[in-house]
């Protein structure tokens, strides 16, 4: 799993490559408190190369999307594959996480 991080506009987009398992759900929220701790921006995670995501990496979605929401920051989740995309759908996840299509859309949502 890598995770790269870029600014676009009034936005920090979150690049997730590879799998989320219970093996770096760890490394992965670091990466996540990291990568947002210092900034009062929001947040687009873009999944588009992310090949698995277990209930562990799930959960760090949802503590960091609590986490942001309690700071009254955005959070805005893009370019799931159509299997991820399932898992978000069955989870309830899309219920309560702003999905997009895609990494224009989010960043346009995220001005909006």
């Amino acid at each position: 799993m890598n995770v790269n991080t870029e600014t676009s506009g009034n936005s920090l987009v979150v690049a997730l490559d590879g799998r989320v398992d219970s093996s770096n759900a760890a490394e992965f929220n670091a990466a996540l408190e990291n990568a947002t701790a210092d900034s009062d921006l929001g947040v687009v995670l873009d999944c588009e190369n992310l090949q698995y995501i277990s209930s562990a990496g799930l959960r760090v979605i949802l503590t960091t999307a609590k986490s942001l929401q309690s700071s009254q920051r955005k959070f805005v989740i893009c370019t799931l594959s159509n299997p991820i995309q399932d898992i978000f759908v069955i989870s309830g996840f899309d219920q309560i996480i702003n999905i997009q299509g895609s990494r224009a859309e989010a960043l346009a949502t995220m001005e909006a």
